[in-house]
Order: structure tokens, then sequence, then C-alpha cells
């Protein structure tokens, strides 16, 4: 055993990290993002008595945010898995339409967020006798949301991805949960500093959550929330679908179609 051997070896995945923002984001972003959101959990642990439904408001917001991210995931991920397989030349050399592939991964996100939802549904009222359902008609808007703005940033992440390759794959990991910390998902947007509660107000996830506490808490329907949250998705899942059509028609311009995954 030599130490040039292991240490010239190091060094190689060393290089790796010198031109590349996503695999130094493996580095910074997961432990600054704990350190975020679990830092604001405690502030808002540290100013009170929490309210007398927290835990049912936790579980909730836990069940609700997956969906987000699952809805996410199932656009990413299906993608990827095209790019692993090297099979997305093969698509695209098909019939199979660019707006026709998109469609086919909403739907493809929908099954695989029926399927975990229901076991985590399931879960949750068998361990902890949580019942997402005491949310009544309101659930319905909630959800709606969310999955809108996961299908967002799925197909934003798949556009990213498809024009800059394969080092960009990290993104369709993380970058949902970039959102988390101004989505006050496990605490109210009153918790967040001055500036935050500013993005909030733009983010649609931010609306759904503050508008489920209301509901839990108030037993009211969130109006104002639904309606924000409603515009915003309406606005960013446009813009998203323009930004993959734009990005699709540059990467068939430049033929880096054929290139993707390698």
């Amino acid at each position: 055993m030599k130490l040039s051997r292991i240490f010239a070896y190091t060094e190689r995945h060393l290089y790796l990290y010198k031109r590349s923002l996503p695999r130094l984001m493996e580095v910074f972003y997961w432990p600054v993002l704990d350190l975020v959101v679990w830092g604001f959990v405690s502030i808002y642990l540290m100013r009170g008595t929490p309210h007398q439904d927290f835990i049912t408001l936790f579980i909730g917001a836990l069940i609700l945010w997956d969906i987000l991210f699952r809805s996410q995931q199932g656009i990413s991920v299906s993608f990827l898995e095209d790019v692993w397989s090297r099979n997305l030349l093969n698509i695209f050399v098909s019939p199979l339409s660019p707006a026709e592939y998109i469609a086919s991964l909403l739907f493809l996100s929908i099954i695989k967020l029926l399927l975990t939802s229901t076991v985590m549904v399931t879960l949750a009222y068998i361990l902890y006798s949580f019942d997402i359902f005491l949310l009544g008609f309101s659930l319905i808007p909630l959800v709606i949301n969310l999955i809108i703005m996961g299908w967002s940033i799925g197909i934003v992440t798949t556009a990213i991805i498809m024009r800059f390759g394969q080092e960009a794959e990290v993104l369709a990991w993380g970058i949902a949960l970039l959102f988390q910390p101004v989505s006050a998902v496990f605490y109210p947007v009153s918790v967040l500093p001055h500036f935050l509660t500013q993005v909030a107000l733009f983010i649609p996830s931010a609306h759904v959550f503050e508008g489920m506490r209301q509901v839990i808490s108030k037993g009211t329907f969130p109006v104002e929330s639904m309606v924000w949250a409603t515009t915003l998705n309406i606005g960013y899942i446009a813009a998203s679908l323009l930004f993959y059509s734009w990005n699709f028609s540059v990467v068939k311009k430049k033929g880096l179609l054929a290139k993707v995954g390698e």
C-alpha cells in the first residue's frame, strides 16, 4: 500500500469539484439547508408554547411537503431514467412530441404520487392516529397547488439537465428542497426574517402551508392563501413550460440531445 497512489486518486476526485457547481452543492448545500430549516423550527419552539395541535400540524405538513417533493421527483427522476438508459434520443426521434413527452411525465408523476401518498397517509393513521382527511374539502386545493408547484420545479429541472448534461443531475434531488425554508413547512411564515417573509410571498407552497395551519387551528377555508397560491402557480407552470420549450429548441439546434448523460 502506497500513500502516493492513495493521494493521487483522492486528488483526482478533488479536481472534479474545482469547476463543478453541482458537486460543490453536495458539500455545502445539504448541511446549510438542514441548519436553516431546523434552526427556524427551534426558533419557533423557543418563542413560546406551540399551538395545541402542534403534532397534527407537524405530521400534516410532512405529508403535504412529501406531495410537493414527490410530484417534482415524478418528473425529474423519470426523465433521468431515460437519460441513464441512453434512451432519450430514441424517444425524440419517434413521433412523440416534446409536449406529449412532458404530458406523459405528468401522468406518471400522478400515479407515483398516489401510490406514495397512500402509503404515507395509511401509516400516519396507523402509527399516529393522524387522519389527513380532517382537512376536509380544503385538502383538495391544498394538494392541487402543491402538485402544480412540484411540476413546475420538475419541468425546470428537466430542462436544465437536458441543456447542461450529467453534471446538473444533482439538481433533481435537491432543487425542490431549496424552497423548503421559505415554504414555512413546519413553522409559520412569521418566524422567518423580514427579507425571507418577502420572498415567501412569491412561493406558492408558503401560502399552502399557511392555509393548512389556518384550516387545522381555526377550521376556516383559507381563501386568501389559496388565491395567492393558485395565481402564482398559474404563472410558474406557464413559465416552466416556456423555459422547457426554449431549452429543448436550443438543445436540438446544437445537437446536444445525443450527448445528454455522457
